[in-house]
C-alpha cells in the first residue's frame, strides 16, 4: 500500500465509482442520482482551487482502495479555520483500517495548512465511521434530527469535531 496525491487524471474515475456506489447503497452521501464525470471535473477544480488535498490510499496493482478530502466548510470568512472532510471507501477494502490510515493522513495535512477545526458529517446509522472518528479524537458535538429523506425514510446527520492546536496565531480577515 501506498499513498497518493490523486488527480483528475489518475483517479477521477475510481473515486466517481466510489462515490456512485456510496450514493445507490448507503446513506454515507444524501445524493439521490449517481454523480458524473462532469461532476468530478468541478469537484477536482474546487479540490486544486482551495488547495484542498485528496488523499488516496493505492494497492500494490495501483487500484484506489479509498480517499479522504475536506473542503470549505461555511464560506463566510470567519470560518476559514474550519474544514469539512470526508472519507471514502472502495467496499473491496471496507473493515481492514483504510479509513483510519487515511484520516491519519489527513489530520496531518489539516495541520501543515494551520486549519483549527475538522468536521464530519455523519448519517447517524453510520456506526462505523462514528466509531472511526472517535478513535480518532473526534466527539460528537450534535445532531440534526431528520436532516435528509432518503430510502423512505428520515435521516440523522451527526456533526462530529477535532479541535486541532493550529494556528498559532489566527488572524481576522
Amino acid at each position: 500500500m501506498k499513498f497518493v496525491n490523486c488527480s483528475f487524471e489518475n483517479h477521477a474515475e475510481a473515486i466517481l465509482a466510489i462515490f456512485n456506489d456510496a450514493i445507490i447503497n448507503s446513506t454515507a452521501l444524501y445524493d439521490y442520482k449517481p454523480r458524473t464525470m462532469d461532476n468530478m471535473i468541478l469537484w477536482f477544480e474546487e479540490k486544486e482551487k482551495g488547495h484542498y488535498p485528496v488523499i488516496g490510499l493505492v494497492n500494490e496493482e495501483e487500484q484506489l482502495m479509498g480517499f479522504a478530502t475536506y473542503g470549505r466548510f461555511r464560506m463566510q470568512p470567519a470560518f476559514k479555520y474550519t474544514v469539512e472532510h470526508s472519507v471514502y471507501l472502495h467496499r473491496d477494502f471496507r473493515g481492514q483500517g483504510i479509513a483510519t490510515l487515511l484520516m491519519e493522513q489527513l489530520i496531518q495535512q489539516a495541520n501543515r495548512q494551520d486549519y483549527h477545526v475538522m468536521i464530519g458529517a455523519i448519517d447517524m446509522e453510520n456506526c462505523g465511521s462514528i466509531a472511526l472518528h472517535q478513535k480518532l479524537g473526534f466527539i460528537h458535538s450534535g445532531t440534526i434530527n431528520q436532516a435528509g429523506y432518503k430510502f423512505g425514510r428520515w435521516l440523522d446527520l451527526g456533526l462530529f469535531q477535532k479541535i486541532l492546536k493550529t494556528p498559532k496565531k489566527p488572524e481576522e480577515g
